[in-house]
Order: C-alpha cells, then structure tokens, then sequence
C-alpha cells in the first residue's frame, strides 16, 4: 500500500517565513543595538512577538541566528551584480567610482547586520571564524577589482596583493564605520573622499 504523501501548505509556509524574517529583523536590530552577549532568545522572541518555543522552532539557537543573518547579509549585499557591473568599466577612475558608491550602498544598507556581526565578535566561540566568513565575498571581490585595476592603463604603482590590501583599508567595512559612525561624516561625503583618495593614491 502505497504510503500518504505529507500535505504541504502554501499558506503555512509562507507564513512560517514571515516569521522567520520578523525574528531574523528583530534580532538584528537588537544585537546591532544592545551587543550579541546580552541579547537573550527571550529578548528576541519578545521584540517579534512570539514564543521563545517559536524562535528555537523557527531559527534556532542564539548561534543559529546569528549565522543566519551573516549569510543574509551576504546575499542581500547584491556584490555580485555590482561586480559584474563593476569588471565591466575600461579607466581606473570609473573602476574606483563605482566601488566607492557600491561599497558605501552595501555598508549603509547593511549597516545593522554589520553592527550586529561585530558586536558579536568579542563574546562568540568563534569570533574569528565568523568574521572570515561574513568578509569573504568582500574581500574577494576587492581582490577581483585589483586584479582588474592591473590590466587597465594606467596599472597602479603597488602590486595587486598591495592594491587589494589599499582597497580593503579604503572600502571595508572598517573603513566606512571609521569615518561615519566614529567621527561623524556622512555617507555622501566619505564617498566622495574615499574615492578621491584611491584615485590620488593609486594613479
């Protein structure tokens, strides 16, 4: 006798992803906001109006979330887009404009998730595995746009190793967070100088 196939809801699912994302959302607010070490599950599942049964249910550990929002952040970051679109440009100065309003799109829109992850950092059981990982992409992509940088005239000065490792310090995620958020500046304007700068330094 052939065994029944397990009915599947549209409509539960969807609604169990909603949920999801209202836990992932509050608790990346909260962790960007009070510091990974002193949000509880209980402090989640109160922010998004649910069980703490619920969260576990739904997403997990404290852990597990975090983890989620990291590879969330990846995804929504769209560097791929970006970087197709990026490969694409013929003179370093256009190369380097368009990283400076891509990097600075990412780090502002994702600016909670980037809190929330180095907040983390301190007090999670594996810090350092976690940055590596929620940098990957970022630093692959700043590798990709030096080794770009070279094939274009004029080439910079440094080697590729040297440009990337000048893009990282420019354009991380660091670099943005040191100019907006410890010493005031705006988005706009740390593009603009960011940019001038890498042109400046690397022409």
């Amino acid at each position: 006798m052939p065994s029944k196939r397990r009915y599947v809801s549209p409509l539960r699912e969807q609604a169990a992803a909603r949920t999801r994302a209202l836990i992932l959302g509050q608790a990346t607010e909260l962790f960007a906001e009070h510091g990974y070490g002193r949000v509880t599950v209980a402090d989640i599942a109160s922010a998004a109006g649910v069980a703490s049964k619920t969260v576990f249910a739904s997403v997990g550990s404290k852990s597990d979330i975090l983890n989620r929002i990291v590879d969330q952040g990846v995804i929504a970051s769209g560097y791929e887009q970006a970087m197709e679109d990026l490969l694409a440009l013929r003179t370093p100065e256009s190369v380097l404009k368009a990283l400076a309003h891509g990097t600075r799109m990412g780090n502002e829109g994702q600016f909670a998730v980037h809190e929330a992850i180095r907040k983390a950092l301190p007090v999670h059981e594996n810090g350092e595995a976690l940055w590596e990982r929620a940098t990957a992409a970022y630093r692959d992509a700043l590798r990709a746009t030096a080794q770009h940088l070279h094939h274009l005239p004029p080439p910079p000065s440094h080697s590729v190793k040297e440009t990337a490792d000048l893009l990282w310090y420019w354009f991380g995620p660091t670099g943005w967070r040191t100019l907006v958020v410890e010493n005031g500046w705006s988005w706009e304007r740390a593009e603009e100088v960011l940019y001038r700068t890498s042109v400046a330094t690397l022409r």
